[in-house]
């Protein structure tokens, strides 16, 4: 298996308006990967993360958390392939 792929995933719960975005741009950055994050008209927070895959283990951990006031009620996961993006934006 190698070191580096992609993970899509779908954050569920109170995710928006409690400052997700920005923090999972952080958190990314922080770990070094690239991709990009946003909010979905049903409530959910979009992310689309790529590079290390222990890197990437990481943050779908701290995806499950999230920033202080937000509540995480579920998180749908998809391992894919890496479109190599330069940096991780807030779209």
């Amino acid at each position: 298996m190698s070191d580096t792929g992609a993970v899509h995933l779908l954050v569920h719960g109170r995710v928006q308006g409690v400052f997700y975005r920005a923090s999972t741009q952080k958190s990314a950055e922080g770990l070094g990967l690239t991709g990009w994050v946003k909010n979905c008209a049903d409530g959910a927070v979009e992310i689309h993360a790529e590079g290390n895959r222990e890197k990437l283990e990481e943050l779908i951990a701290w995806c499950r958390q999230g920033p202080p006031i937000a509540s995480v009620s579920g998180i749908d996961l998809n391992w894919t392939e890496a479109e190599g993006f330069s940096s991780f934006e807030i779209r």
